[in-house]
């Protein structure tokens, strides 16, 4: 994808709540708002920094997400009422890209990154995700020539500063386990930065990227290695550099091209289903930094099914583009997939208790009648009745998921009633 702005951007769900949830919110409508040097010798990359557990807690079961919505600090501001929009969801990633102009703003600089890093730190589980080009002139259209001739430059160490520089300015300001997505949708066409022209290059140019930020005390990086879907330009395993400098590996996965199911996303070479079972085969969590609507228009059934796949496969975090074509907030052209979006994340993710069986409280026994001589005919007293102690009500029992569905069951329940077209649970 290549925007002229910046592009910047579960827990198991809760199936009939979500269901009707989406059936209202669409009945309704949804609401919206009113960018040559000889060549050294490359250093060996330290061991990756572990990748830290998921937070415990109430929320454990609910992967981090957010959404793109301005590179600059207004872009936090619109994060704010993003979860307002969502009824309070808390959005634990915080998604932005650095300009590809110019060196000195690949380098973070004129304070582009402080309002980022200040959210970053105001919560511990928090996730600051800042995509990274990685040659500057990089959506200028560059020739296959030219960036190989940039590739190999960048191959001998000619960048290797400015990279330094870029590390040690989020380590000073305390965003220091920033996820960092790496020359993005390198597999395509569009930016300087991409792999295709010089594969084995590229791959030497990310692994002195990856040393040279690690080397800066303090860092507690983690590297997103992040093609497009599909095989584009070049299939996007020939640009992998390496387990020892990758730490997540990422797909940008858009509702495309025209006329491709959900199905076919799947199952293309290069797409979803083989982007999951790479990363597992790697030991490496897998992300989706940008994903949406797009080539096929509003959607609902992708939106549906992209949400259900990520509920099943568990990203370490994914973020929506959120405007035209491919959002459902600050894109008013989508009002199907906004309102099921809205509904699905703002239904009730936490587990409902299931009450235990009541049990009613006995009446107290009746007062036995005083003895009376037996020379006295007895004079019968009435005892007075004692109401009967009234059973508490029992709380309703939470409606059952819907049988025989993995948590993408969803799909099923929710395509029933918006009438889309699959009528089985996917696997």
């Amino acid at each position: 994808m290549a925007p002229d702005r910046r592009r910047s951007a579960l827990g198991r769900l809760t199936y009939s709540t979500a269901a009707v949830a989406v059936v209202t919110a669409l009945a309704q409508g949804p609401a919206f708002p009113t960018a040559f040097a000889a060549p050294s010798p490359p250093p060996s990359p330290p061991a990756a920094p572990a990748v830290p557990p998921a937070p415990s807690g109430p929320d454990e079961r609910r992967f981090a997400f957010g959404a793109f919505l301005d590179s600059e600090a207004e872009g936090l501001e619109r994060l704010k009422e993003f979860s307002g929009w969502l009824g309070g969801a808390e959005l634990r990633v915080g998604h932005t890209y650095l300009p590809g102009d110019l060196w000195s703003n690949i380098e973070g600089a004129h304070n582009f990154l402080d309002s980022w890093a200040k959210w970053r730190r105001a919560k511990a589980d928090r996730l600051l995700v800042l995509n990274v080009p990685l040659m500057e002139r990089n959506e200028e259209g560059v020739s296959d020539m030219g960036v190989r001739r940039l590739l190999r430059r960048a191959a001998a160490g000619a960048f290797d500063d400015h990279f330094r520089v870029l590390a040690q300015r989020l380590v000073d300001l305390g965003a220091t386990d920033t996820v960092l997505v790496l020359g993005w949708e390198m597999n395509g066409i569009t930016y300087t930065h991409r792999c295709g022209p010089d594969p084995e290059n590229w791959k030497r140019y990310w692994r002195r990227i990856v040393t040279v930020m690690r080397s800066v005390p303090g860092q507690k990086f983690r590297f997103d290695f992040n093609p497009n879907r599909g095989r584009d330009a070049i299939p996007w395993p020939e640009c992998y550099p390496g387990d020892d400098v990758v730490d997540v590996i990422g797909m940008d996965s858009y509702d495309q091209p025209r006329g491709m199911s959900f199905d076919e996303e799947v199952s293309e070479p290069y797409g979803l289903q083989f982007h999951v079972d790479f990363a597992r085969a790697h030991g490496k969590p897998i992300s989706y930094p940008e994903w949406g609507l797009y080539r096929n228009g509003d959607n609902d059934e992708y939106m549906l099914r992209m949400l259900a796949w990520m509920d099943e496969h568990k990203p370490l975090y994914n973020t929506i583009t959120d405007y035209c074509p491919h959002g459902v907030w600050l894109c008013s052209d989508n009002p199907r997939s906004s309102a099921l979006y809205r509904a699905v994340l703002t239904a009730n993710l936490r587990p409902q208790p299931t009450p235990g069986p009541s049990v009613p409280l006995p009446n107290p026994p009746t007062a036995p009648a005083a003895p009376t001589p037996p020379t006295v005919p007895a004079v019968p007293v009435p005892t007075p009745a004692q109401p009967p102690t009234p059973a508490p009500t029992p709380e309703p029992t939470p409606p059952a998921k819907p049988p025989e569905c993995t948590p993408a069951g969803l799909v099923h329940l929710l395509q029933q009633l918006i009438g889309a077209k699959s009528t089985a649970c996917p696997h």
